[in-house]
């Protein structure tokens, strides 16, 4: 194969990011969710700053930039991780990689709302089925060894991190887009930025939450070894790999191992964390992917039968 080498490394993608959620579940568990926050982002900013110099890739925003970065910041680091770290202290790693996917539904949803894209019979249909998901693993998740209320609060809180991403696509959108005064900015520079941004967020939160404890947490050794997995493999270097797939092969090719991400958040929950497999859960990945799928494919249908869409 022509891009073997680059397959190879989107399946290590969509490997790191499964078995990100039981990672996120031990340290969500040990760690209180603002500093585990932020020290999952200290590490990564800082690998993310040598990058860029190891690269000579160094490019800072302008001020208008600046301002869109904060707001991206805001919901795709500080909101993200703070609702990411309070999911995964209620509910399981399964059930939080089954409860993400509906990122793109939700970005189906604000693109109609803000972007003024078109919504139509097929997007419909795909958010119907996505959360006709939700609804089978909310009432019949096998993890019946968690406390049922929490478990429902942990996936809204996961669903809420779904809909923080969502947001932070929108915007993205905007700062991406060449204007007359200046170039748009790369997806792998939106990124850096909006994640130092995010770290600035959270970092008074983190004052506040050492005040309210009244002493320094110190986290375990294996909560340790899942905040450095999730800075450094499921932040840094997957994203570097996946978006240097999205540039050899193409977004849609890339984006198919996306749907390899819940799986292995199962599967990893079940190695590692004891967790419950049952049919539900299936059920639930084959109507959530499914729905998604179809929201998808609207693009594609849309061109096959020589139709743009609106505002394109």
């Amino acid at each position: 194969m022509k891009h073997a080498a680059v397959h190879f490394k989107l399946f290590l993608v969509a490997t790191i990011w499964g078995f990100g959620w039981p990672a996120g579940r031990v340290v969500a568990l040990d760690t209180p969710p603002v500093l585990a926050s932020w020290l999952r982002y200290v590490v990564a900013c800082l690998c993310f700053l040598a990058y860029l110099n190891l690269r000579k890739a160094f490019v800072l925003p302008s001020r208008r930039q600046w301002k869109g970065i904060a707001l991206i910041g805001f919901c795709s680091t500080f909101l993200y991780q703070l609702f990411f770290m309070l999911g995964m202290a209620r509910t399981a790693a399964g059930d939080a990689s089954l409860m993400i996917t509906l990122n793109p539904l939700f970005t189906a949803i604000l693109a109609s709302l803000f972007l003024k894209e078109s919504f139509t019979k097929r997007h419909t249909l795909g958010v119907a089925l996505g959360f006709s998901g939700v609804l089978v693993l909310f009432l019949a998740s096998p993890n019946t060894n968690l406390v049922t209320t929490e478990r429902w609060l942990g996936n809204g809180f996961i669903a809420c991190s779904a809909l923080s991403w969502a947001s932070a696509t929108i915007l993205m959108k905007n700062l991406m887009t060449d204007t007359d005064e200046e170039a748009g900015m790369t997806p792998l520079l939106l990124t850096v930025w909006s994640s130092l941004a995010g770290l600035l967020f959270l970092t008074p939160f983190l004052v506040g939450e050492l005040v309210q404890q009244g002493e320094i947490h110190r986290p375990s050794v294996e909560a340790w070894y899942g905040i450095v997995f999730l800075a450094i493999l499921s932040t840094v270097v997957s994203y570097v790999w996946f978006a240097d797939g999205v540039n050899k092969i193409g977004a849609g090719k890339a984006a198919l191992y996306v749907y390899l991400i819940p799986p292995f958040g199962i599967l990893g929950g079940f190695i590692l964390l004891d967790e419950q497999l049952g049919l539900s859960l299936f059920a639930s990945f084959a109507l959530i992917a499914g729905g998604v799928a179809i929201a998808q494919s609207e693009k594609r249908h849309e061109q096959e039968a020589g139709l743009t869409e609106h505002g394109h």
